[in-house]
C-alpha cells in the first residue's frame, strides 16, 4: 500500500503523539542536563500591570535619594552548620563545608548583608515603568543563589537549577498563590510572576531541607538588599515623607521615617540587635 493512499484516523493520530511524547521523557530522564528545558508559571491572564501604578510619573529633575545602612548590635550568632550527606550531588557540588546565610555580617563585625529593605509608606500613586529585567534565582551546590532578594510586582522570576540532582521549588506565600514545581534535570528553568504586593515570600526544596531563600514582592522599583557593607541605596524618590522597613529572616524588622526634599539626598541608620535572635 503507497503511503499516500494510507488514512490516519484522530484517535490513532493521538496514540502515535502520545508515544513520541512519552519516548521523549524517557530519554530526557535518562540524561543528565537538559539545558533548554523550561515550565511557564504565570497567573491567569498573564503578567499582571499592577506595579505600573495609575497616577503621574516621577520627576527626574526633582527626586532625591535615601541612603540606608544597617548594623547589627552585638555579635552575629553562629550560622548552622549544613550536612548535606543524604544527597552525594550535593556534597560534590557545594566543594566543601557549608553553613546557612542567615547571619552575614561584614568585616567590621557590624554592618548587615542579607536585610531587604523597601519603602513601606509614603509614596502615594505614582506611575512606575513595568518591569522588563528578568530577576533570576539559581539553584547551585544545592544552594539558592541569591539568598534574599526583590522583585516588582509583575517581574518575571526565572529559577533555573544548576545542578545535576533533582530540585523543587517550593514557595509559600500568603497573598499570592503558592507554587510547588520539581526541577529533576540539570537546565530546567521555571518562570513564575507574582501578581500581589508581599514582603516576605520564602522558598524552600522539600528535597534538600537546608535549601531556602526569600523574595520581597514589591509594588514600586524603590527597594534592595544589603551586601556585606549594610548599605542599599534608595534612588529617584519624589520630594515626601517615607516609611523605611528593613527586614531581616530571624531579627524582623526595623522602621525608620525620612523627609526629603527636591534634589535631596539622605541617610538613615537602622540597627538590628543580636540579642532578639534567641527569641525567633
Amino acid at each position: 500500500m503507497h503511503l499516500r493512499n494510507m488514512r490516519i484516523s484522530p484517535r490513532h493520530l493521538l496514540a502515535a503523539l502520545g508515544t513520541v511524547t512519552l519516548a521523549a521523557s524517557v530519554v530526557a530522564c535518562g540524561g543528565s542536563k537538559a539545558p533548554e528545558l523550561s515550565l511557564e508559571e504565570t497567573p491567569a491572564g498573564g503578567a499582571s500591570t499592577a506595579s505600573s501604578g495609575g497616577g503621574a510619573k516621577v520627576d527626574a529633575a526633582t527626586a532625591g535619594e535615601v541612603e540606608v545602612k544597617i548594623t547589627l548590635d552585638g555579635m552575629a550568632p553562629a550560622n548552622a552548620p549544613i550536612r548535606m550527606n543524604a544527597d552525594p550531588v550535593c556534597l560534590r557540588e557545594a566543594k566543601g563545608a557549608q553553613a546557612q546565610e542567615t547571619f552575614e555580617v561584614g568585616a567590621d563585625g557590624k554592618s548587615l548583608a542579607n536585610v531587604f529593605v523597601w519603602v513601606k509608606d509614603g509614596l502615594g500613586n505614582y506611575s512606575y515603568d513595568p518591569p522588563t529585567e528578568v530577576a533570576k534565582l539559581d539553584q547551585s551546590g544545592c544552594r539558592y543563589h541569591p539568598h534574599v532578594f526583590g522583585v516588582r510586582v509583575g517581574q518575571q522570576v526565572e529559577i533555573l537549577n544548576s545542578d545535576p540532582t533533582l530540585h523543587n521549588i517550593h514557595a509559600q506565600p500568603k497573598a499570592n498563590s503558592e507554587f510547588n514545581n520539581g526541577q529533576p534535570i540539570q537546565g530546567m528553568k521555571t518562570t513564575h510572576v507574582f501578581d500581589k504586593q508581599e514582603v516576605m515570600v520564602p522558598f524552600k526544596c522539600d528535597v534538600h531541607g537546608w535549601m531556602n531563600a526569600y523574595v520581597g514582592v514589591v509594588a514600586h522599583p524603590y527597594f534592595g538588599v544589603t551586601g556585606k557593607e549594610g548599605e542599599v541605596e534608595l534612588k529617584n524618590l519624589p520630594p515626601g515623607t517615607y516609611t523605611i522597613e528593613a527586614w531581616q529572616e530571624k531579627l524582623g524588622t526595623q522602621e525608620a521615617k525620612v523627609t526629603i526634599g527636591a534634589k535631596e539626598k539622605k541617610e538613615i541608620a537602622l540597627t538590628f540587635k543580636a540579642a532578639a535572635a534567641a527569641s525567633n
